[in-house]
């Protein structure tokens, strides 16, 4: 008889996201560890779940709890957003609806630079976050948090990524997150480091079993 323990099955991880390629990205950073990692939709959740926290770490813990408590399964969910000294750290969690519930990109990026018309470069000051909320197979609860530190440029550069990487500098690297190459970009910001510490908590986890 073959001893088929050495070979456990992958444990599934949802990621409580429907935006394909953050969910590619997700995947990518795992391949190797014994999860497998599946949407949303693919785990059979569908509707909106109501991020009414005051953090991106209480938005996060709402989003893992709530496909935790419909699948059973094992969760990752994020909330981030950018915010801005000059603003009082706003957009903040509202980020994405921070020119309404319809807003483009474009709208955001409108009104943002409208909020800092006239404010000198120096002051100008912003960074990004990302808080992910894990919930591992057992239903221990583990939060995390990145950042990347920028600042607000007076109008949008560069055609890549989304929301508002074309208005957010990096000085060390003289460009906006939206003129970076993906690469360079997932190894500097906010979700790519919140993502790195949650891949050394999953390995730990593997190496236990």
């Amino acid at each position: 008889m073959g001893d088929k323990r050495q070979v456990p099955a992958k444990s599934k991880i949802i990621a409580a996201t429907r935006n394909r390629g953050k969910l590619e990205e997700i995947a990518q950073l795992l391949a190797g560890l014994p999860y497998e990692v599946i949407s949303m939709t693919e785990a059979g959740v569908t509707g909106d779940i109501a991020e009414n926290g005051d953090t991106f770490e209480e938005n996060a813990l709402i989003k893992a709890r709530e496909v935790r408590r419909m699948t059973g399964e094992a969760v990752m969910a994020d909330d981030s957003g950018l915010e801005v000294d000059h603003l009082g750290g706003a957009p903040g969690i509202h980020s994405a609806r921070y020119a309404g519930e319809e807003a483009t990109d474009e709208d955001r990026i409108r009104k943002l630079l409208t909020e800092l018309s006239g404010v000198p470069a120096d002051r100008r000051t912003a960074r990004f976050i990302c808080a992910i909320a894990l919930i591992l197979p057992d239903g221990r609860e583990i939060v995390v948090k990145g950042t990347c530190e920028g600042f607000i440029t007076t109008e949008p550069a560069g055609k890549g990524g989304f929301g508002y990487d074309p208005v957010f500098y990096v000085p060390e690297f003289g460009m906006t997150f939206a003129q970076m190459d993906e690469e360079l970009k997932n190894s500097i910001s906010h979700r790519g480091n919140a993502l790195r510490k949650i891949l050394d908590i999953l390995s730990e986890e593997a190496e236990k079993h």
